[in-house]
């Protein structure tokens, strides 16, 4: 992929602090304020924290919001590809003048302070939203909630909570309690926050955080509920049902994305309709989850017949949602994995619910990553889960040990978002819209 006058500035801001992830407001809030605080400016704004489904919630509020003829920013985080697939301003992704102006005004506005990479790149986002209109703005948080450089809105219009689990438990804690207390840093005084179904010992730390504040929550469960049809699911909530669509993105566990985005889209004071909601989910795209590859040149390197997948999960949470969609919906024919992950996260929690569904693997090392997990390392903790198979040196050579086996078959990428990135790279799928 060629080079852009913006990969080398990001590469300059990488940098400006010795920590990749050094949790904190202070210098966020510092370079805000150099520019006269855009964080004040801001469209109404939806901020997402929780530990998955952030992105794919997000996806279907845009949607929602676009259907409704509105234009929505949107902040997400990692990237895949590219750096610009994470700032969509009023709906596209910035292109690379703008993003390569607004990186070289905030290094040099920064003037070398030490700032993180992620705190920089949010000013830019943030800058970018004021700069262009638009009717909603859709951050999600990038690590926690409470110290991220994301939540310094003071007043957003809703705070959104997807589930909460363990996962980056290094900086956030070991306890679901104390995950859930990084996560609910979001909640606002007097703004309501939407609630996706939790754990009791999540759910009862969001509550208490709520009240602290004066917050009003609107719970799964209690305050609305969703159950799936034949045809798609419903959403109740205040006496009334809506009949919805069977969401664009696969996975029983998109029912609950989307009717999250439902509940958190009917607290925003820009309407949307019933059949704006139905749109959305039916029409919500998002890369690397659970997302069929139907050419480029991995998919031509498998036999005819087989089917290639990705999905960026990574953590425990996420094996099970993958395993209880394998097995509602894929008993059709063998499953092989290609598997890579990073060194920081629960490689056997996310690979034990997968191990009695899997034919046999194959484990990389994700290219590029310094914290990757070896992958010699990954096949050992793969083997000790139940699973066959051993390390190869690449994606590529992965799939052709696979496309070895008796077929036809599927083969599910996996593990990491990065990884995940990597392939739509080596597969020609950028996004660029």
């Amino acid at each position: 992929m060629p080079s852009r006058g913006s990969d080398r500035v990001l590469e300059r801001l990488r940098t400006l602090h010795p920590k990749a992830i050094d949790l904190a407001l202070d210098r966020t809030l510092r370079l805000l304020a150099a520019f006269d605080n855009p964080q004040d400016r801001l469209p109404p704004v939806v901020h997402v924290a929780g530990t998955n489904g952030k992105g794919s919630t997000v996806a279907y509020l845009r949607a929602m919001v676009e259907a409704a003829g509105g234009a929505a920013h949107a902040y997400t985080s990692p990237h895949l590809v590219r750096f610009a697939e994470r700032i969509r301003v009023a709906g596209r992704i910035i292109d690379e003048e703008s993003l390569l102006a607004l990186l070289e005004e905030c290094e040099s506005v920064n003037g070398g302070q030490p700032i993180t990479f992620f705190e920089v790149t949010t000013v830019a986002a943030f800058l970018a939203f004021t700069r262009r209109p638009a009717d909603v703005c859709l951050l999600e948080v990038g690590l926690g909630g409470r110290v991220d450089a994301t939540n310094v809105v003071t007043r957003p219009a809703v705070t959104v909570l997807t589930p909460i689990s363990f996962d980056h438990t290094a900086l956030l804690g070991k306890t679901l309690a104390a995950i859930a207390g990084e996560k609910a840093g979001i909640i606002k005084p007097g703004v309501p926050c939407v609630v996706a179904r939790q754990e009791p010992e999540a759910l009862a730390v969001i509550e208490a955080r709520a009240a602290a504040v004066g917050a009003p929550t609107f719970v799964e469960g209690r305050d609305w509920r969703i159950a799936e049809t034949g045809r798609g699911f419903t959403f109740t909530a205040d006496g009334a049902t809506l009949d919805l669509p069977t969401p664009a993105l696969p996975g029983p566990h998109q029912f609950a994305n989307a009717g999250l985005a439902v509940a958190a889209a009917r607290k925003l004071d820009f309407a949307v309709s019933p059949k704006a909601l139905a749109a959305g989910i039916a029409g919500a795209e998002w890369p690397a989850r659970l997302q069929r590859l139907t050419n480029g040149p991995l998919v031509a390197a498998l036999p005819a017949g087989w089917e290639l997948w990705l999905d960026g999960g990574h953590n425990p949470a996420a094996g099970r949602v993958l395993a209880d969609f394998i097995a509602r919906t894929w008993r059709d024919r063998p499953l092989d994995l290609l598997i890579g992950m990073m060194a920081t996260k629960d490689s056997q929690g996310f690979l034990d619910p997968l191990a009695p569904l899997v034919r046999q693997f194959r484990a990389v090392a994700i290219p590029g990553e310094a914290s990757a997990l070896p992958a010699d390392r990954l096949a050992a903790i793969a083997t000790a889960a139940g699973l066959a198979g051993g390390p190869v040196a690449n994606v590529a050579d992965g799939l052709a040990e696979l496309a070895g086996g008796p077929g036809p078959a599927r083969v599910l990428i996996c593990g990491s978002l990065y990884l995940a990135g990597a392939v739509l790279a080596d597969n020609g799928s950028i996004l660029t819209a």
